[in-house]
């Protein structure tokens, strides 16, 4: 299993961060999905700019605590874990850690700089979004 976490921490104002973060209808702020298909409350396919689809299957959803999925594709099987912490001094540290198999020994080797990029992208475009509201 190849597995990737980051930590960040946030100076906003609790909620926002959650709804921006939690709010499958509210996308546009994320640089790397054409769009969102919100399938019910528990499914969604997020699809890449390439319009490339990832179904997800929310597992756990405690406001303010913890975000949980199952994540599925061609390419990979895993899951996805964010968890929220508040600090101290006020600020809010996110704690994300994505968990996948891959079905093909080429993703084996590209797995973890890949994970590793797309976390980043994530947080950059959500303190984008943040500082935006």
């Amino acid at each position: 299993m190849i597995k990737s976490n980051i930590k960040t921490v946030f100076d906003c104002d609790r909620d926002k961060l959650w709804d921006t973060i939690t709010d499958n209808h509210n996308y546009a702020w994320r640089t790397d999905l054409s769009k969102i298909e919100i399938i019910d409350e528990t499914h969604f396919v997020e699809y890449t700019s390439d319009n490339y689809p990832t179904s997800f299957t929310i597992t756990k959803k405690e406001k303010l605590d913890i975000y949980e999925f199952e994540i599925k594709n061609t390419n990979l099987k895993g899951k996805w874990i964010g968890r929220f912490r508040e600090l101290e001094n006020g600020t809010i540290e996110l704690d994300f850690t994505e968990q996948i198999e891959t079905t093909n020994w080429i993703m084996k080797l590209l797995a973890k700089p890949y994970l590793k990029k797309m976390q980043k992208r994530y947080i950059k475009d959500l303190k984008k979004e943040l500082n935006r509201k």
